[in-house]
């Protein structure tokens, strides 16, 4: 079933971007776990919709509601239930498009996969809008690995054209991961930020769409996480960086520019500082052989620009089987990058506390 993922930490997402709710199952979460809601709430909001003229103007608060699985303020071990109620879905907009497909969207592979029936409002199970339910997990699954002292972090490290410095590799302090945490708009450099906005607005203002990338960085990890081939660090947060819409690149350490190296320069030399075994780069992003070796885990994610766009665009028309066009109205976001970040960092935490649990 593809709406289910895991092994050891199990999660099954369910609804659609204009039904009464959505929601997830997350089964395997360790009893006793205390959850901070607050906290929690603060993610929901990192993803929510309706915050600023950088975003689609869906106003949504994601207020979730725990169903099960939860009791006395802490995780009970049995399967936790949440849902989110959807408020402020405007499903008129999409009956005069149903039967016309939007480019680069889903409605076709969609309609072809469940032979008409899928839900098409705002892209029915297809939406963006099912991220939320994964930001809810990963907002648990992060809280546990900072018990185990790691820490999550990301910045935007381009929007269009438009590109600031990455992490270092090798020296990632804590304390800029939770301050990039905590900004609307994450990235080091203001001077840049500005910039990467500017061309947003511009985007929206001509009707059109930008995309960008999200380079995240995970410190104080243990070696020995992960195993060769299949349950590999890079095919599992990979297969699930994958499953947020929109996504269609992703590399770890220095990605595809490692391929221009010699071995000489690529390889990270190693040594042993207070006992523990250290790489003078980090050229491989913190992982080899498909298992972590205490080096920062350093990814980027490329996202394309929002498929919805207001400018007339040519089409099929699958009910009348002729060419068509499409002149999109509603609310889309010019840019999805910046409501992404949160959503990266909850599926990589996931991701990485399956593999925890496996390597225990």
């Amino acid at each position: 079933m593809s709406g289910i993922w895991g092994k050891n930490i199990r999660i099954s997402i369910f609804g659609e971007s204009h039904g009464p709710a959505i929601g997830i199952t997350i089964d395997g979460l360790p009893p006793g776990f205390e959850i901070d809601l607050d906290e929690v709430r603060r993610e929901m909001r990192r993803r929510a919709p309706g915050k600023s003229e950088l975003s689609t103007q869906r106003s949504e608060k994601d207020e979730f509601e725990i169903l099960s699985g939860y009791f006395n303020d802490r995780t009970t071990g049995t399967p936790l239930a949440a849902i989110i109620r959807n408020r402020d879905e405007h499903s008129k907009d999409y009956l005069e498009i149903k039967s016309r497909m939007r480019p680069s969207h889903a409605d076709y592979t969609g309609n072809v996969r469940y032979g008409g029936f899928n839900d098409y409002r705002g892209g029915g199970h297809f939406s963006g809008r099912m991220t939320a339910p994964l930001v809810f997990a990963g907002a648990l699954a992060r809280q546990i690995l900072e018990s185990k002292g790691a820490a999550i972090g990301s910045h935007i490290i381009s929007t269009g054209k438009v590109k600031e410095e990455g992490f270092s590799l090798t020296n990632i302090e804590e304390d800029t991961l939770n301050r990039l945490s905590h900004m609307d708009f994450p990235v080091i450099s203001q001077e840049k930020g500005e910039e990467m906005k500017a061309l947003i607005l511009e985007a929206r203002e001509n009707q059109d769409s930008v995309g960008g990338v999200i380079e995240t960085a995970i410190i104080n990890l243990e070696p020995g996480i992960g195993s060769p081939f299949f349950d590999s660090v890079e095919s599992t947060l990979a297969g699930l960086l994958f499953s947020i819409p929109g996504v269609k690149g992703v590399e770890f350490g220095l990605g595809f520019d490692i391929s221009e190296m010699n071995g000489s320069k690529a390889n990270d030399e190693m040594y042993i500082e207070d006992g523990n075994i250290k790489t003078y780069t980090n050229n491989n992003g913190g992982i080899l052989g498909g298992i972590t070796n205490g080096m920062p885990v350093v990814f980027r994610t490329a996202l394309k620009p929002t498929a919805t766009i207001s400018r007339k665009q040519s089409t099929v028309n699958i009910q009348k089987m002729d060419n068509a066009k499409l002149e999109i109205k509603g609310r889309h976001d010019p840019c999805i990058v910046q409501r992404a970040v949160p959503v990266v960092e909850a599926v990589a935490a996931i991701g990485l506390l399956d593999l925890m649990m496996e390597a225990r």
